[in-house]
C-alpha cells in the first residue's frame, strides 16, 4: 500500500513527560479538509508514536523522532504496520433513549416519532430503566469508537443525570441535554415552559462544566415547544456562556411546513429558531435538508452547525443533504457528521461516513473517504467549538484516540492487499468496515474499549 499526502510538521515541544505510549501508523488533520483541501490538511505518518500523560497528548510524531524523548523503562503499546491510530470518532447528534427502537420498521419521521419514539420514551419515567439504556448505549459507543457524543435525553431530568453519570464513570467528553416539550407531544412527556425551563437550569447547575461535561439546552423542535417555552429556552441559554443548544431543523419536508403553520408571523423554520435566540457558536441543529439558500447564509453568520445524520435521512427517507453546498467556500458552514440513532441505523461512524459518501452520490456530487473522516474528527469537533481540545492527534490535545484494525475480517483483508493508495484504503474501511474493525478505543489515554 503506497502512502500518499505525508506532510509531517516541526516536530512541537513536549508539554510534559509521558506516562505511557502507543505507536503504529498515525492519521490525524492539521487543519480544514474541505477549505483547505485534504493534501495541505491530512498528516500521515507510516511510524508514529503517541504519548500520553494525565489524559493528554504529550507527544506525536515520527517514531525515530518521539522515541529519544520518552523516559527510560516507559511502556510503549506497539500497534503493527495493519492497523491506524486515529483521533476518535465524534458523534454530533444522537438520540440515547432511541436505542432500544433502532431499526424499527417503517413510516417517515412525524409518523415514526408517534409511532416508537414517543413511546420509547415514556419508560424513561422509571429511572432505573434510564441507567439501564446509558450504560448500554455509551458500551456501544466505545465498541464503535465513538469517544465523544452530543445527545439528546428525554423529558424526565433523571435521564440526564443517568447519561452523565454513565459518561463520567467512563471519562468520556459528553454533551447532553433535557427535552423541552410542552405541546404535540403525549401528555406523559410534556412539560411546561417554566418546568422545562427551572429542571433545564438545575441540570446546567448540576452537571455543565464538571469533569468532561457540557450541557445542552434541547428544544426538541420548534413544533414541539410553544412560544412561551422556545422564549425562555433562548433565555436561558444566553444567560450560561459556554453551554450548548440542539434541536432538529429542516429534516423533512412535512415537518417545514408544519413549523411555518405553527409560527405564521415567522420568516421561516430557521427564523422561528433565530428569533428566540438560539442560533450561533455551539449551536448544533440535526438535519438541515431542506434549508434555503438564505436559511444556509444565515447558519453561517451566525456560526451554527449542522450535524449530517445520512443513515437516518435515508432510513426515514427524508431528504439528501446536500453536503457540497453546505461547503460553498463563500459561506462555509460547520457541518459534523452523525448517527442520529435510532432513526439512524448504527452507531458505527465508519458506517455512517460511507453512508454519507452514498447520499453525496445520489446527490450528484462525491465525498472523497479523506473529507469524510474529516467530517467524524476534527471537523466534528470544529462543529462543536471543541478543536481546541479533541479531534486530533496533536501535543496538548485530550487523549480521545482509537486504533483501527485495516484487515478487520477476512474479505477486508483481501480487499486491502490490492490498495494502492492511503486514499484506496480509506475508502475501503469507511465503505466495508464497521464496530470490528476497532482495535482499541482510547479515553483520556486509557484504554476504555468494554470487554
Amino acid at each position: 500500500m503506497r502512502a500518499v499526502w505525508q506532510t509531517p510538521p516541526a516536530m512541537p515541544e513536549p508539554h510534559a513527560a509521558p506516562t505511557h505510549a502507543i505507536r503504529g501508523p498515525a492519521l490525524t488533520f492539521t487543519g480544514d479538509a474541505f477549505a483547505s483541501g485534504v493534501e495541505s490538511t491530512m498528516r500521515y505518518e507510516s511510524d508514529a508514536i503517541v504519548g500520553m500523560a494525565g489524559g493528554k497528548i504529550t507527544q506525536f510524531g515520527p517514531a525515530d523522532a518521539v522515541r529519544p524523548q520518552l523516559p527510560p523503562g516507559i511502556h510503549i503499546e506497539e500497534y503493527g504496520r495493519d492497523r491506524l491510530i486515529l483521533p476518535g470518532f465524534i458523534d454530533c447528534h444522537v438520540h440515547y433513549p432511541q436505542t432500544q427502537i433502532i431499526g424499527a420498521y417503517g413510516e417517515q419521521l412525524l409518523d415514526w416519532l408517534e409511532k416508537y419514539t414517543f413511546v420509547a420514551e415514556q419508560q424513561f419515567a422509571d429511572a432505573v430503566h434510564a441507567r439501564a439504556v446509558a450504560e448500554i448505549f455509551l458500551d456501544e459507543c466505545l465498541h464503535n469508537g465513538t469517544t465523544t457524543v452530543a445527545a439528546f435525553c428525554t423529558v424526565h431530568a433523571h435521564s440526564v443525570d443517568a447519561f452523565f453519570e454513565a459518561a463520567g464513570a467512563r471519562g468520556m467528553r459528553t454533551i447532553a441535554g433535557k427535552c423541552l416539550m410542552d405541546r404535540n407531544a403525549p401528555e406523559a412527556l410534556r412539560d411546561t415552559a417554566q418546568r422545562g425551563h427551572d429542571e433545564s437550569k438545575a441540570l446546567i447547575d448540576r452537571w455543565h462544566g464538571k469533569g468532561r461535561a457540557s450541557y445542552a439546552l434541547t428544544p426538541r423542535f420548534a413544533p414541539t415547544s410553544t412560544p412561551e417555552q422556545m422564549e425562555l429556552a433562548g433565555a436561558l441559554w444566553k444567560a450560561h456562556p459556554g453551554t450548548y443548544l440542539q434541536s432538529h431543523i429542516s429534516e423533512n419536508r412535512t415537518e417545514v411546513a408544519w413549523a411555518r403553520r405553527l409560527f405564521p408571523e415567522r420568516a421561516g423554520y430557521l427564523d422561528v429558531y433565530d428569533h428566540y435566540g438560539q442560533l450561533g457558536p455551539r449551536a448544533i441543529y440535526g438535519h438541515g435538508i431542506w434549508l434555503t439558500d438564505a436559511e444556509l447564509a444565515r447558519v453561517h453568520e451566525s456560526g451554527t452547525a449542522i450535524a449530517h445524520c445520512p443513515t437516518s435521512n435515508m432510513f426515514l427517507g427524508s431528504g439528501l443533504f446536500d453536503l457540497r453546498k453546505a461547503k460553498q467556500r463563500e459561506r462555509p458552514i460547520r457541518v459534523g457528521l452523525a448517527t442520529d440513532v435510532g432513526a439512524g441505523t448504527t452507531l458505527s461512524m465508519l458506517r455512517t461516513m460511507g453512508a454519507a459518501y452514498q447520499v453525496a452520490q445520489l446527490g450528484g456530487s462525491s465525498l472523497p473517504a479523506a473529507q469524510a473522516l474529516y467530517l467524524a474528527t476534527r471537523g466534528a469537533a470544529q462543529a462543536l467549538y471543541l478543536d481546541d481540545r479533541i479531534g486530533s492527534l496533536a501535543v496538548g490535545m485530550e487523549a480521545d484516540m482509537i486504533v483501527l484494525d485495516l484487515k478487520s475480517t477476512p474479505l477486508i483483508d483481501f480487499r486491502m492487499r490490492h490498495c494502492e493508495s492511503l486514499e484506496e484504503a480509506l475508502f475501503v474501511q469507511m465503505t466495508m468496515a464497521d464496530s470490528r474493525a476497532i482495535r482499541a478505543t482510547y479515553i483520556a489515554g486509557r484504554a476504555a474499549t468494554p470487554d
